[in-house]
């Protein structure tokens, strides 16, 4: 019999047994519009992995759940869901490796297997803490219905994350308990329907408590629980949408705003201006007496709105913000803020969240500004209209089934990005004439073709976009952010490729032409380039950061990993095309170069701000001087650049960086050992620098051979990857990727040496 819990949720409020499944309980019988008989989740304990399934439609991934036994019978697991899933893959044993050369055929044996129909490669992009809450925050908002199988997933993820020892969750999976972390986290399982003396709850409340409770949390905790109703509007600094109705010319207008950071505070601006509030409910009234030490009705709210635990408090306010914010609440808002200015600031701000939709067919940047403007358009349209629905049906491609449970990916996939970094690593193994390989190639060729960005935003001067045509996003066409080095990953994949003999031309030269014309658009004054855009403002923003959890968040900054990126795109492009725009390209290279190396650090290596840390950068930036034929033999930031890893290396021969060294800027040893993922950096990085001595280089490639599985894989270890300084994120292919990368490099450079 197929099993048929069909039970499905609007989030609405319910109590529940001990044990964690739900009993029973209607929705407030005042909302004669909404069909109060709808339950919340029934939870188990754990769903059947068997019947989970990866739709991938063109590249966008959705989780399906087949509750029908006919449609398991037709639609069978394929060996990536069971990778993603955790279960046994039974795969045979390959024959050991005896060469580098070896070891990496035997992780493209494995690789390959997890290759997705499209072309592509998908994995989990988990790891911040703060995802999975603005998804179910928006779900219950606005009477979503959630699937049993879903809530009973997140639940386990949720559960499987709390932390050992108090039981809270951190900002992401390795950091510290937090107020952020545990207060949101808390309402989202209170919200699927684990009962309050559930003894995961009873624990992680006690911690709440003992942080201060809600009112302790950061702005945009306090913003999420405002919305929901579980706080009173008053604790939320102020967010006026008016700041979007500034002339261009001001220098701290929200056009300046680094991307991110102006896509979420446009939808927290609309609602913070209505003080939009989503429905009163059993379960709400209830969670106001849990999460607070005080009483709710005692709650001094204006008091709080500057509370904040000293854990979550990475990037305290300025004194000018506090401020500003001062004169918001005392001047601007009770004296000079009038019906007629708020009506034409929230219009406008409502006009860029649709033309946002409109843009990325409601997929949207990411996974904070996406469940937030569905709130907006939901308080604004109510529940029937296109775009809430399209919404909705989006925010699915932002979930993630793992062995845990379910989780949110900071975005909707790495479709692209970890696509092209499988390419190059095959390509510096020299294997792409190797038949073997040339279907997957094909494949991913195929995918990086459909995938390419053909045109621009419609109006995009006018919802302050930068230029794209020709370029490719980290996902998928469909969320449509060009970024600086996943077009030049993706276009240098696509160049090797089309220049490998046996393979077609399927992007011509003018696709070609218009991906270049896009990345000479990313170089900032300084020769650097920065990730979405050149900067629009300087450092000093950061004075206006009310995040609190996220340091360099409010501006654009140069990018080491960026800049490099876009320069050997483009001397890739030159060798192939010398006659195009040439002059510009020279100029665009040394120009980047000459800024990589005012960026070395005194100990010699470089700051990394997407890849943890200085591994992750000094790779980059030694492949830049590389470039221009600058090595440890010829160059003085080369050779401090190898001298800096050299020192790093452990006794066992790899490289082991915490995350402590992106929030500290100073370097940190793992406590876990050794990494497979920054041992590849760290030798990508003396390779291309041409390090003298080669018997430091063997250990680390002894080192990722060693940890190579029979089966050809290599077992997930520390998070490779951070955001904003204080933010970790999983990029688990890059233990693929660039293992085989280094290992490929190795037997290239060395094709006689013996390691094992």
């Amino acid at each position: 019999m197929a099993r048929k819990k069909t039970t499905t949720s609007t989030a609405a409020a319910t109590a529940t047994d001990t044990n964690g499944t739900s009993r029973k309980r209607l929705s407030n019988a005042a909302d004669d519009e909404h069909d109060a008989k709808r339950l919340r989740p029934q939870l188990a304990d754990k769903t059947d992995y068997s019947r989970w399934r990866m739709r991938d439609d063109h590249g966008r991934q959705t989780w399906v759940y087949l509750e029908d036994d006919q449609a398991v019978k037709e639609w069978p697991q394929s060996v990536a869901d069971k990778y993603f899933l955790g279960l046994p893959l039974n795969l045979p044993n390959l024959p050991k490796a005896k060469s580098p050369l070896d070891a990496v055929r035997n992780g493209l044996e494995f690789f390959e297997k997890l290759q997705l129909p499209s072309g592509h490669w998908g994995c989990e992009y988990g790891g911040p803490m703060f995802l999975l809450p603005c998804i179910v925050f928006s779900w219950y908002a606005t009477k979503t219905p959630i699937p049993w199988y879903y809530a009973t997933e997140i639940k386990n993820y949720l559960f499987a994350r709390a932390h050992p020892e108090d039981g809270g969750w951190g900002l992401h999976i390795e950091g510290e308990t937090s107020v952020f972390g545990t207060v949101l986290n808390y309402v989202v399982l209170r919200i699927l329907g684990v009962d309050a003396d559930h003894p995961v709850m009873v624990k992680a409340r006690a911690t709440l408590h003992k942080l201060g409770g809600a009112t302790h949390g950061p702005h945009w905790a306090k913003w999420w629980l405002a919305v929901l109703g579980l706080a009173n509007w008053d604790i939320v600094n102020p967010v006026p949408p008016e700041l979007w109705l500034l002339p261009d010319w001001v220098p701290f207008a929200p056009w300046r705003w680094w991307i991110h950071i102006r896509m979420v505070f446009l939808p927290m601006s609309y609602l913070w201006s209505r003080r939009w509030q989503a429905e009163e409910t059993d379960l709400i009234r209830t969670l106001r007496k849990e999460i607070y030490v005080e009483d709710y009705d005692k709650v001094d709210w204006a008091g709080h709105r500057n509370t904040i635990h000293p854990r979550d408090n990475y990037h305290p306010k300025s004194w000018l913000l506090n401020a500003i914010n001062w004169l918001l609440v005392n001047l601007w808002q009770p004296v000079f803020r009038t019906k007629a200015l708020a009506d034409k600031a929230e219009a406008w701000a409502m006009e860029l969240i649709e033309m946002e939709n409109e843009n990325t067919d409601h997929a949207d940047l990411a996974t904070v500004s996406g469940p937030m403007n569905l709130v907006c358009l939901y308080a604004r349209d109510g529940p029937d209209t296109y775009a809430v629905r399209r919404h909705r049906e989006r925010s699915l491609e932002f979930l993630w089934v793992k062995d845990e449970g379910m989780l949110a990916n900071g975005t909707n996939g790495v479709q692209c990005w970890d696509t092209a970094f499988a390419i190059q690593a095959i390509m510096d193994a020299g294997l792409t004439e190797d038949p073997r390989w040339r279907p997957m190639l094909l494949r991913a060729l195929e995918f990086l073709d459909d995938q390419q960005i053909r045109e621009n935003v419609k109006d995009q001067a006018k919802c302050y976009r930068q230029q794209r045509k020709g370029g490719w996003a980290f996902s998928n066409k469909d969320q449509g952010y060009a970024v600086s080095d996943c077009v030049s990953e993706a276009l240098k994949s696509v160049i090797i490729l089309q220049k490998t003999p046996g393979f077609p031309t399927l992007i011509d030269d003018q696709r070609i032409f218009d991906a270049i014309d896009t990345l000479l658009t990313y170089q900032n004054p300084n020769g650097s380039c920065s990730s979405y855009e050149p900067p629009r403002a300087g450092p000093w923003m950061e004075m206006l950061n009310a995040a609190e959890v996220f340091g360099r968040i409010m501006v654009e900054y140069e990018y080491p990993e960026c800049t490099t990126a876009v320069v050997t795109a483009l001397s890739l492009f030159r060798k192939h095309w010398p006659n195009h725009r040439a002059d510009e390209i020279d100029r665009f290279i040394r120009r980047a170069v000459s800024w990589i190396k005012t960026a070395q650090q005194p100990h010699g290596g470089w700051y990394g701000s997407w890849g943890i840390c200085f591994t992750y950068a000094t790779m980059f930036a030694l492949e830049s001087l590389a470039s221009i034929g600058e090595t440890h033999a010829n160059s003085v930031h080369a050779k401090r650049g190898c001298d800096f890893l050299i020192s790093k290396q452990r006794a066992d021969g790899g490289w082991s960086e915490h995350y402590k060294a992106c929030e500290t800027a100073e370097y940190h040893e793992h406590p876990s050992g050794s990494q497979v993922v920054m041992t590849a950096w760290a030798l990508i990085g003396l390779m291309k620098a041409e390090y003298p001595d080669i018997e430091p280089i063997k250990r680390g490639v002894k080192l990722i051979m060693e940890r190579q599985q029979p089966n050809g894989e290599w077992l997930q270890e520390a998070i490779e990857g951070v955001f904003n300084k204080s933010c970790m994120i999983s990029y688990p292919n890059y233990k693929f990727t660039f293992t085989m990368k280094a290992l490929g490099m190795f037997a290239k450079k060395y094709p006689h040496e013996t390691v094992v």
